[in-house]
């Protein structure tokens, strides 16, 4: 009698439906105060709202964390700390590394190389820095870097294409964009004078001293702008430098004559009070000197809030703002600046359409949106391990 019993031909890693992976993610993270960590902070809740488990090793800086995600920290120059790290993080599924020179130990952080090569599960490295010409040090860790991941993510285009010409690593390159949080309620009603906004840990390289030069020309617009510069100084440069930028700059309003119409808030904000802050501004203005910066959170974040953006030319404004969200101008340029405030603030048509195209920009920036392509990215890695192991 024949048989009705039949037996699939299909390996077990093509037939089960993909699980949600685990995740160990490596990282700076609250309360540390740096984009990074917010970055990572705000990952892990959309990862976890997808279903995620997620285990973060924090970054220690000395001060504690009190989140119950942190289950252990990294201590900078100690090999059993890197041990104990990779041990850790290879207690998930795929392990998610944020990558920045400065952020490990060793020269240009090369102690990440170390946990990278101890994991023993896949794993993910997220590049928040490609340099255009990097140090020959930094090319070799970077090199190793990629050499070691199963998968490596950059967050734009422009970043993607300066690993293309530099790396041959294409075939390991997947392109998620940095994620926003959106606005957890309607926006308050701007009135009084219009709000010129530029917020972030504040240090030379923010380039807030164009913006300032820019507001002489500015005050005979109706309502007289103000330009309000908010965010701590990094803590790099109050360890090195104290407050000298901030005190530099406050001191160049008093000079052009503009010391009425500049001011400086150093509160430390949530990212709902930042977003909220945000939404009360005529515009955000990101001044930065770099003209190689490919990854830019308060640009992304300036988006979703739905406000006009006016910035230099760094390459991921570029990219974001080309659909009509803000205006670019180059960094040589203080009347291409000054043009550029003047339009956005005195045009209502040209603030209204940039707001629009930046609330249609937004969903596609949300952090559970993002986090959706993170999980994608690991299932896929999951698989491939496992159909190697399925081959032996």
């Amino acid at each position: 009698m024949a048989s009705s019993f039949h037996v699939s031909r299909t390996p077990v890693w093509e037939r089960s439906r993909p699980r949600v992976p685990s995740i160990g993610l490596l990282s700076t993270y609250p309360p540390t105060p740096c984009g990074l960590a917010n970055f990572s902070a705000a990952l892990v809740d959309g990862l976890s709202a997808n279903g995620s488990q997620v285990n973060v090793v924090r970054v220690a800086d000395g001060s504690p964390s009190l989140s119950d995600r942190v289950v252990g920290e990294l201590t900078n120059g100690s090999p059993a700390s890197v041990t104990r790290c990779a041990d850790l993080l290879s207690g998930s599924d795929v392990a998610i590394i944020q990558h920045e020179f400065g952020i490990y130990g060793g020269t240009d952080g090369d102690e990440v190389i170390d946990i990278l090569g101890a994991l023993r599960i896949p794993s993910i490295v997220v590049l928040h820095t490609v340099p255009r010409d990097p140090t020959p040090h930094q090319r070799w860790v970077l090199a190793s870097v990629m050499a070691l991941a199963d998968r490596v993510v950059v967050m734009s285009v422009a970043a993607r294409a300066l690993l293309g010409a530099g790396f041959d690593v294409e075939h390991k390159v997947s392109m998620i964009p940095h994620g926003s949080s959106a606005p957890t309620r309607a926006p308050n009603k701007r009135d009084g004078r219009p709000t010129l906004l530029t917020w972030g840990l504040l240090g030379p390289g923010k380039g807030v001293e164009r913006v300032i030069d820019s507001m002489k020309s500015l005050q005979d617009l109706p309502g007289n702008p103000r330009y309000l510069i908010a965010g701590r100084t990094h803590p790099k440069v109050l360890a090195a430098d104290g407050e000298a930028y901030r005190d530099a700059r406050t001191e160049q309003a008093k000079r052009v004559g503009v010391a009425g119409s500049v001011s400086f808030d150093p509160t430390y904000r949530s990212t709902a009070s930042l977003s909220a802050l945000a939404q009360t501004s005529a515009l955000v203005v990101l001044p930065y000197d770099s003209t190689e910066q490919v990854t830019s959170g308060v640009l992304v974040d300036a988006i979703a809030s739905g406000r006009p953006v006016v910035a230099t030319a760094f390459p991921h404004a570029v990219e974001l703002l080309g659909t009509g969200a803000g205006l670019v101008v180059d960094h040589d340029d203080p009347d291409a600046m000054t043009s550029a405030l003047r339009s956005v603030l005195s045009d209502p048509r040209l603030a209204g359409g940039m707001a629009a195209e930046a609330r249609r920009l937004a969903p596609t920036m949300a952090w559970p949106v993002i986090a959706s392509s993170y999980q994608a990215v690991a299932q896929r890695l999951i698989a491939k391990q496992a159909a190697r192991s399925w081959r032996r």
